[in-house]
């Protein structure tokens, strides 16, 4: 059976990527900071609860991107973490994950919209 657009599958397949988007991401910053090749004990920390925050989304698979999102759902301390891994390796990803970035920014075109 073909799936339709905007299907679960579909779905299921953008919250893949946004994980992968984030984790690589932080990889970026933490190798940036932290010299290391793997995620140190803090951004494996980080990456963990960004995880979980993607898991248990009340939006599940319609989730808009989170910088669209009315519901805030990081506690403020990780929520500023993540704003600074973003803005370090915002303006990397092009270079080390140009697809992921691309699909990235279609994915916040799509989802353009606040959840109320």
């Amino acid at each position: 059976m073909i799936d339709k657009p905007g299907t679960n599958q579909q779905r299921q397949e953008r919250l893949d990527r946004e994980r992968r988007t984030i984790r690589a991401m932080i990889e970026i910053c933490c190798r940036g900071h932290h010299g290391t090749h793997t995620l140190c004990p803090d951004c494996l920390n980080l990456f963990t609860y960004a995880m979980e925050r993607i898991d248990e989304c009340a939006f599940r698979a319609q989730k808009p991107a989170c910088s669209k999102c009315s519901v805030h759902c990081y506690k403020p301390v990780m929520r500023e973490r993540v704003r600074h891994v973003m803005r370090y390796a915002g303006p990397r990803m092009l270079v080390h994950h140009p697809i992921l970035t691309i699909l990235h920014y279609a994915d916040s075109l799509c989802t353009n919209w606040k959840v109320r």
